[in-house]
């Protein structure tokens, strides 16, 4: 059985080279080319009854985005996989594709072998991500979760200030009228929320908040 496949480029050199792979293969019949992601809608629109597989699209093209098209495809069609080919990689882009749930993202210099086969992949239910991709996501993931703001509640800063004054544990639980078993219990906690070692790592943390000169 055929799939139907629809191209969005604006390139044609690279248009043209994907057709003539694709022409090579008898399981694909190329339904629809375009120039932006806009001439898809259309296309899409107006021919609402046609079994339509795959959508491979670039992501800079006039007018209508890839991201923008890949995200109007999720939404108007279950049954409508996508592909994004693009020498654009950034995290942000990757990361807003992968939100929208896009099945596949793939590098514009990759091989003929890997194009056929992130498109085989897809078609048969599955997702397909060039390694590139995968290793820029992966990393842009770990950079935002290492930087994401730790919030400390009003007790958790009031204790930490102490640490840093170099208050002792009972002297801290004098002042903030609490159990030192509590403000151990604190400590321990602040030392695993604020991935530190010890009181000197707490220390260097408050001061570097501000919450202590």
């Amino acid at each position: 059985m055929k799939h139907n496949l629809i191209i969005a480029d604006d390139h044609k050199m690279f248009l043209d080279g994907l057709l003539s792979i694709l022409k090579t293969e008898s399981d694909y019949n190329i339904l629809y080319t375009a120039k932006h992601g806009g001439h898809v809608k259309k296309y899409m629109t107006i021919n609402k009854d046609e079994k339509i597989d795959l959508v491979i699209t670039d992501v800079t093209m006039p007018e209508v985005d890839g991201i923008e098209l890949n995200k109007w495809i999720k939404k108007t069609s279950s049954t409508v996989k996508t592909l994004v080919v693009s020498m654009h990689n950034t995290p942000d882009i990757i990361d807003n594709l992968m939100e929208s749930d896009v099945d596949g993202y793939l590098q514009k210099n990759a091989q003929k072998e890997e194009f056929l086969k992130a498109i085989d992949t897809i078609l048969n239910g599955e997702k397909y991500f060039s390694k590139e991709i995968k290793d820029i996501y992966t990393k842009n993931k770990f950079e935002n979760n290492k930087h994401r703001e730790i919030k400390l509640t009003k007790r958790e800063v009031e204790v930490i200030s102490l640490i840093a004054e170099e208050f002792t544990t009972q002297e801290i639980a004098d002042k903030l009228f609490l159990s030192k078993h509590t403000i151990e219990s604190y400590r321990k906690n602040l030392i695993t929320k604020l991935d530190v070692r010890n009181l000197a790592g707490l220390t260097k943390y408050a001061i570097k908040k501000g919450y202590v000169s």
